[in-house]
């Protein structure tokens, strides 16, 4: 399969820090990655499967899933790398945060655009209730170094984290030139007009041209 890009690694990391998961198939030995999205998501999954394309075998397909929910999904064949990624990110088959990660621009717009939200109120959130609190912090930690602040915000019986609006011009300007054209929707703004944050002072970002 080759040795993975920096930008492959990038957008798999940022998969795995969202809905991506890694997987051994029994009675083989290397893992795979699987990316699976809502058919609303088809362009973000062709994205996807278009900078790792040369790691598949296939293209995405559709599958029904629970309910009346469609999937669109894509797998890649098996290799050492995953398998190295796989040993660093999961645990007794319970997906963690490693130690050793740092985050890359690229990393942080795809976890966003897999599990990112932005409320009413300007408040933005990283779903992050499939980790556990250590690993949380982590993600937290995470983020802090690249300048942005956050915190851990309670949503019912679990944490998620929430970007602190005095960072949020700093998070946008880090992720907003690698957001897919179909998934703009989620930074709940016009991309070509001034984005502002009212705090003790006026806050202003342009969107670069991706």
């Amino acid at each position: 399969m080759g040795s993975l890009t920096q930008v492959q690694r990038s957008v798999i990391i940022g998969s795995l820090l969202g809905d991506g998961y890694l997987r051994v198939v029994p009675g083989r030995s290397n893992a795979l990655l699987e990316v699976n999205h809502s058919f609303a998501a088809k362009e973000y999954v062709d994205w996807k499967y278009a900078t790792l394309k040369n790691l598949c075998r296939s293209g995405p397909k559709s599958r029904i899933g629970k309910g009346n929910r469609i999937a669109y999904r894509f797998t890649t064949r098996q290799s050492e790398e995953l398998s190295t990624l796989y040993k660093s990110f999961y645990r007794d088959r319970r997906k963690l945060i490693p130690s050793e990660l740092m985050l890359d621009p690229i990393m942080l717009a795809v976890w966003f655009m897999d599990d990112g939200s932005k409320c009413r109120d300007r408040d933005v959130y990283l779903d992050t209730q499939q980790f556990c609190s250590e690993d949380q912090k982590r993600c937290v930690a995470l983020l802090e170094n690249l300048g942005i602040e956050s915190s851990l915000n309670r949503d019912k019986r679990y944490q998620r984290i929430r970007i602190k609006k005095s960072s949020l011009p700093k998070f946008w300007g880090i992720i907003s030139p690698y957001i897919i054209p179909s998934m703009k929707y989620k930074l709940g703004y016009n991309p070509v007009e001034t984005y502002r944050i009212k705090r003790d002072r006026v806050f202003s970002l342009k969107q670069r041209e991706i």
